[in-house]
């Protein structure tokens, strides 16, 4: 223990490298990786179906025939989806402890079969035709014991990926939690845009928007058969005990440090990739497999370039691959909306804004997980860095579709998307010219 290091922890000796390397890593990697698809699929699937769930569990009158007062049962939508990310940092805290205390395996045990559970309940959920008003109660119960989940979910397994890395391939690791995010979110637009294009539209709103949710089931079964198998990183066990007096001030300055460094990746994230399909519905008339298929789009654009920003990252650091994705997306988020709003723009043009608009978000996205591991020592790096993430996604992600819906309501502004994901990202640069250009290579605390 020095005097600078806050948060003393029981020496340990360096594990061997057979054990950073070969199968236990990539069972680990797997193992972490596997809970974000689960929940991220059903966060995709939701903001997809928006429109059809607001019609559903939103709207007074009969179920699906969306009624009066659509565009108040959109943002009561948008706010039943941000309550859910403001239960995440109660998870954050909740689950953390138990990953930084118990051990990781256990932690990320119970968040994806408390994800699962919820997410099937959704599609088994009566709707406001049924019930009546205890429906959106229900609806909006449901999300806050995801948002429990998730909250506990990135902190265990970008702690879990980035602690099985070896050396010099943490940033690699820590995307493929990103990586399986944006897969999560393919998958679910997909799964959308399937249903919609498989589907009347009178079938969809009647039925079909079940199908999706009760996909987690077995989703949430094999994550669950892969994390029981998982063993705890190598290293020092979990510490138990209280944490510093001195140490939990550095882990508060920490963690809003943090959030200033992922409130951009966050922001636009979300604007880009979960909000859109509404987006492109309520403010530009497009139909909701238009909607789908540029979402998948985005998604795709945001899924390839994770992995080599990643990677990138192992060599040059974090600190300019996540500038660039943020001043990327400052510098062109108002042009590529602008291309979406023009009614002379080719299909490739189209095609281009968004899979772009994707691919700027996974500059931030690929780095971002081991950034944050490497802010905070072992004995709170489960609740450190899951804190840091869940609150920036509560602020910034969890309410983009609220503000940005209700703003475009307001003001009849229909660039309200590209300013708050460009304000967000500019607000995060000074935050990421903090990181030291070393970071990458030295190991984790």
């Amino acid at each position: 223990m020095t005097a600078s290091d806050p948060y003393p922890a029981p020496p340990a000796p360096a594990p061997p490298a057979a054990v950073r390397r070969g199968g236990t890593s990539r069972r680990a990697l797997l193992a972490g990786s596997v809970g974000n698809l689960v929940e991220w699929y059903e966060f995709g699937v939701y903001g997809c179906l928006a429109t059809v769930i607001a019609a559903n569990f939103f709207t007074p009158g009969e179920s699906g025939t969306g009624g009066t007062g659509g565009a108040e049962a959109l943002v009561a939508t948008y706010a039943s989806f941000a309550l859910a990310f403001f239960f995440r940092p109660a998870g954050a805290v909740l689950f953390g402890r138990l990953g930084d205390r118990v051990g990781r395996r256990p932690a990320l045990i119970a968040v994806v079969g408390l994800m699962t559970l919820a997410t099937v309940m959704i599609g088994l959920l009566p709707t406001r035709a049924a019930i009546g008003p205890a429906a959106p109660w229900l609806l909006t119960l449901l999300r806050a014991l995801q948002g429990l989940s998730a909250g506990g979910e990135f902190g265990g397994a970008v702690s879990l990926m980035t602690e099985y890395a070896p050396v010099g391939r943490r940033g690699l690791y820590g995307a493929w939690q990103s990586f399986t995010v944006a897969l999560g979110l393919l998958t679910g637009a997909g799964t959308a845009a399937s249903l919609a294009s498989a589907l009347s539209a009178e079938a969809l709103h009647a039925w079909g928007w079940r199908i999706p949710f009760l996909l987690a089931l077995p989703l949430g079964a094999v994550a669950l058969w892969l994390r029981t198998a998982v063993e705890e990183p190598p290293g020092a066990p979990p510490a138990a005990g209280a944490v510093p007096q001195a140490g939990a001030r550095e882990l508060a300055r920490a963690v809003v440090l943090g959030v200033g460094r992922i409130m951009g990746w966050s922001a636009a994230g979300y604007t880009f990739l979960v909000v859109l399909p509404s987006y492109l519905q309520a403010a530009l008339g497009a139909s909701l497999r238009e909607a789908l298929v540029a979402t998948a789009l985005a998604n795709t654009g945001f899924a390839a370039a994770i992995l080599p920003a990643g990677a990138l990252s192992d060599r040059i650091g974090r600190r300019p691959v996540m500038l660039c994705g943020a001043l990327g997306v400052v510098v062109l988020a108002l042009p590529l909306l602008h291309v979406l709003q023009s009614p002379a723009a080719s299909p490739w043009a189209l095609a281009g804004a968004v899979l772009l608009a994707g691919a700027l978000v996974g500059l931030l996205a690929g780095p971002g997980p081991a950034m944050l591991a490497e802010m905070f020592p072992r004995r709170v790096r489960c609740t450190g860095l899951g804190l840091a993430y869940s609150l920036g996604n509560a602020v910034f992600s969890g309410c983009a579709g609220l503000v940005i819906t209700a703003l475009i309501a307001g003001t009849g502004d229909t660039a309200v998307p590209a300013y708050y994901a460009a304000g967000a990202c500019a607000l995060s640069c000074p935050a990421l010219l903090s990181l030291r250009g070393r970071d990458h290579r030295e190991p984790l605390r």
